[in-house]
């Protein structure tokens, strides 16, 4: 590498630095490139200035790796073993800085280097763990009378041997037998005693304190991700990759190597996973699962908005990975010299085997290494995670040095050069689907560049030329006002004939193309998704299919052209997911998240709902699914993020005060009970969710972190943070409208009530609004004695007995109070919500039902939705079977007219004469029940 000087910058910064260092002593040149290169050594050395000797007294090689922690770990207390594990950490990452940045140690050395004292940290802190749960609950013993151990499994660059500098380290852990502890006071089960160990162990690491933290710990890669438990024996985790691996895993697994001291029980586990991981025959299928991890990988890098990333980015660091990945599980079930966790080392056997060209892997094993030290500078610099590129002038001053470039610009186009060839190897080996041939003729490319639609006469009527050529001159216009680049426009001119021909094909409408064209003027500035749609001619079909269909579709990509990369697979996209299956979909989804990034978190919560709104849209615009469909997936989806979204609001409250006495993630002691048309299983795309938050903890018990709050307080923060989840409006909007004004005592009440007080207060303060509320509100996340405990509530407070004429009073008052604040009424439009036999009539009538005759009929009360509360309500007698009828059938019209309206944002009003005769009908039976 060609040496250049050192930034006159930097110079200044590093001297800067060690006069706050070292006062007077001379400058040492070495240690001071190093703290003008690395924020994260100056604060290293500002705690520990000692070091600064040691260092230079370190040999230049990458050998020493001695043991963090003391011989006698069961007698080491927490506070110590943290403060030791973490200045080891500090310590010797230190030392890897010193060998990278100034000496400019070989790439391979140095991420082996930390990937080994990475593993002597994660052994350490599992011994101390062990050590430390046998203090408290004995020793499982196998058969020969040894400790059974707990095997931590490295995953992903961790278990190759090739850790980042700064990176989270994915963990599984495992243990071999189910036997129960002896020497105790008490004997405990298998799982929960490695449920402690591992407990510890996460913390040793995790925890960050007043030294730090040693590694960010995911452990999201364990079967069943984060809902599963958190550690498995061997048996268990056999079964679930025997009976429910997916390919990913298959990716995953290829990688896991067990960490420590080598025992007896590490064979024991390679050969359990090998089979699920090698197949005995050469396995072509992974390359059509390795697309789809490809295209989930450039949808992440569109969601992200992530540019100049060496990782994620076409030819980044991932394509190599995979690349090799893929020969290795073609044909590693044959040739065992592939199955090894490690990059290099696989490449050296593909090479030996003939599989990939000798150019070809000095090619792929350059290119690795290359984007590696790139990727190891830059994490250098300030110990954070990150692949992509500096766009400040102090990080591109610092890696265009390391690079020996004198000019950062001078290093870029290197960077792009080694990229492009990985790109290319890696179309060579996945390549993607060929893509249709353009079918068109030159008529629509003429009819774009010259902006003159009359060539396409013949193809379209003139009438429908003469709009089509206004609408298109204006789009130019607009064009003109954005900044699209010579690139963009470039990819214009090829997708907007092809875009011109779909429309043609359609016999489209004006409207249809100013749907489509005010999509494209909002991606027109974003290239990825101006090619996404010319790369992909099925998705521009999708695109205008669904643009036809639906103008709130079309709205809703035009807002979120992220929903674009939906339409690449049509068959996915009218296809929407079983309803059990929201819940398992989206903790999937979430192990691609950063656990501590919360925007990101916001964000991907956002994109998530937003996809599956927009494939139960296309199921609902082309007939799949029918309205009441439609409701149940827009309702399970809605309860999938409410889960979802707890469990980081969990995470968030509990990293910072520590969990309430007796609750644990699978068990926090904390409800969501939803209201209205989430509760009545009723939900619409555009709806907002009513939600009541309970708890059932006791105001005088604390949390357990170093920062203890009380109980009553962590749930109110949990609350509050829910709605901070929701309502903060990101790049991607908001999540949902949250209405909390429900619960008791309405905005003056508690956001988070014990369950308890929420039960008195129905009983003695409940206005009869609030139980008319009540009979659709059913409980949407919560532990099991929670369900049963508001069931039971529900029931008695629905079930008491009522004064008929007060009860029909106050709920012919609140109606008319209603109708006369929310009508949209006139002399020729009906409201279908609010007009007078419209669909709110409906539901009040079938609320009253439920209150004036549940005292004596509890059946009512088993269902929140109006459509099964009628049907109830005729099996009991309360109406005849003929009301029941007519109001169902009204009911799920007016819907139907209503669920129209909303997909092509026309309002909640139709033509009077449209619904004249149902309304009519449902009046009627509203004046034989209340006059």
């Amino acid at each position: 590498m060609r040496q250049v000087d050192f930034p006159h910058s930097l110079l200044q910064l590093a001297k800067q630095r060690w006069q706050q260092l070292y006062g007077s002593e001379p400058y040492n040149e070495q240690l001071g490139r190093l703290i003008g290169l690395s924020d994260f050594a100056f604060r290293i050395l500002e705690k520990r200035p000692e070091l600064g000797l040691w260092l230079r007294q370190q040999p230049l090689e990458c050998r020493s790796v001695p043991a963090p922690l003391g011989e006698n770990l069961s007698e080491l207390n927490e506070s110590e073993c943290f403060r030791q594990l973490r200045a080891y950490r500090q310590q010797y990452w230190l030392k890897v800085m010193w060998l990278d940045l100034v000496h400019h140690n070989p790439i391979a050395d140095s991420i082996k280097y930390i990937s080994t004292l990475s593993e002597t940290l994660i052994a350490a802190a599992n011994q101390w763990a062990f050590a430390q749960t046998v203090n408290q609950c004995g020793t499982p013993i196998d058969e020969q009378g040894q400790p059974l151990p707990m095997l931590v499994l490295g995953m992903g660059k961790l278990g190759g041997g090739e850790l980042n500098f700064s990176s989270d380290i994915d963990l599984i852990f495992t243990y071999p037998r189910n036997v129960p502890t002896q020497g105790g006071r008490r004997s405990f089960e298998a799982q929960v005693f490695y449920t402690k160990v591992a407990q510890k162990l996460i913390s040793a690491l995790n925890q960050v304190t007043a030294d730090g933290q040693v590694f960010r710990v995911d452990m999201r890669l364990r079967p069943f991700g984060e809902s599963g438990p958190l550690v498995m024996s061997f048996a268990a985790m056999e079964d679930y990759y025997q009976d429910q691996g997916r390919e990913w895993e298959r990716y995953a697994m290829l990688k896991a190597r067990p960490l420590g001291e080598e025992n007896a029980y590490w064979d024991e586990f390679r050969q359990l996973l090998k089979p699920f991981v090698y197949r005995r025959y050469i396995d072509f299928s992974v390359i059509e699962s390795l697309r789809k991890m490809k295209h989930l990988i450039s949808q992440e890098v569109r969601r992200k908005g992530l540019v100049n990333n060496i990782k994620l980015g076409a030819g980044g660091i991932r394509e190599v990975e995979f690349i090799v990945q893929a020969l290795q599980m073609i044909r590693g079930g044959r040739d065992v010299d592939l199955q090894t966790p490690s990059i290099m080392e696989a490449m050296q056997a593909l090479t030996s085997l003939g599989i990939l060209p000798e150019d070809v892997s000095d090619s792929l094993s350059k290119s690795y290494l290359f984007l590696r030290r790139v990727e190891q500078y830059l994490q250098a610099f300030d110990d954070q995670q990150t692949q992509t590129l500096p766009d400040t002038a102090i990080g591109q001053s610092r890696l265009a040095y390391l690079l020996g470039q004198d000019d950062f610009s001078n290093s870029l186009p290197h960077i792009n050069q080694v990229m492009e060839s990985v790109r290319q190897e890696f179309a060579l080996v996945v390549g993607d689907e060929p893509q249709e041939q353009s079918n068109y003729d030159d008529s629509f490319s003429y009819a774009w560049l010259q902006r003159d639609c009359l060539q396409l006469e013949g193809i379209l009527e003139l009438a429908q030329l003469e709009q089509w050529q206004q609408v298109l001159t204006e789009f130019d216009g607009k064009l003109n006002k954005r900044h699209v680049g010579v690139r963009g426009r470039d990819i214009l001119d090829k997708l907007m004939p092809a875009l011109l021909h779909a429309l043609a094909q359609q016999r489209s409408s004006v409207q249809l193309l100013q749907r489509v064209l005010n999509i494209v003027e909002m991606i027109a500035t974003r290239t990825t998704y101006l090619e996404l749609l010319f790369e992909n001619q099925g998705a521009l079909k999708q695109l205008v299919l669904l643009c036809g269909h639906s103008k709130w579709i079309a709205e809703h990509i035009a807002k979120y052209p992220i929903l674009l990369d939906e339409l690449i697979d049509p068959a996915a996209l009218y296809k929407p997911l079983p309803l059990d299956e929201y819940q398992r979909e989206i903790r999937q989804y979430f192990l691609r998240i950063e656990q501590d990034d919360l925007e990101l978190q916001m964000e991907a919560l956002r994109q998530f709902k937003q996809a599956h709104q927009l494939r139960i849209a296309a199921a609902d615009a082309t007939g799949v699914l029918s309205i009441m469909k439609v409701s149940d997936h827009l309702t399970a989806l809605a309860e999938a993020i409410v889960s979802q979204s707890v469990n980081l609001a969990w995470q968030q409250m509990v990293s910072r005060y520590g969990e309430p006495q007796g609750c644990d993630e699978m068990k926090k002691g904390f409800a969501v009970i939803a209201y209205g048309k989430a509760g009545g299983l009723e939900l619409g795309y555009d709806s907002d969710l009513d939600l009541v938050f309970v708890h059932n903890q006791q105001g005088d018990s604390y949390t357990t972190g170093d920062k203890q709050i009380s109980s009553r307080q962590f749930y109110l923060k949990l609350a509050q943070r829910l709605m901070h989840l929701f309502n903060t409006r990101t790049a991607s909007g908001i999540l949902y409208e949250l209405d909390t004004r429900l619960r008791p005592e309405g905005n003056s009440g508690l956001l988070a009530i014990n369950i308890e007080s929420f039960y008195h207060y129905q009983q003695s303060q409940a206005w009869t609004w609030e139980h008319q509320a009540l009979t659709r509100a059913r409980m949407i996340y919560g532990e099991p004695e929670l369900h049963s405990r508001f069931a039971d509530i529900r029931k008695d407070i629905l079930c008491s007995e009522r004064e008929a004429v007060k009860l029909k009073e106050d709920v012919v008052n609140m109606r008319e109070k209603m109708r006369a604040h929310l009508s949209k009424d006139n002399e020729h439009e009906f409201d279908l919500k609010q007009g007078l036999g419209g669909m709110t009539d409906i539901e009040f009538i079938a609320q009253y039902l439920v209150l004036k005759h549940a005292a004596s009929n509890s059946a009512l009360t088993q269902h929140p939705d109006n459509i099964r509360i009628l049907e109830s309500a005729a099996e009991q007698g309360v109406i005849n079977a003929e009301q029941q009828v007519v109001l169902t059938d009204c009911y799920c019209s007016l819907r139907e007219h209503y669920h129209l309206n909303s997909l092509n944002q026309q309002g909640r009003c139709v033509s009077r004469e449209l619904v004249q005769t149902q309304v009519e009908k449902v009046h009627s039976i509203w004046q034989q029940l209340f006059e």
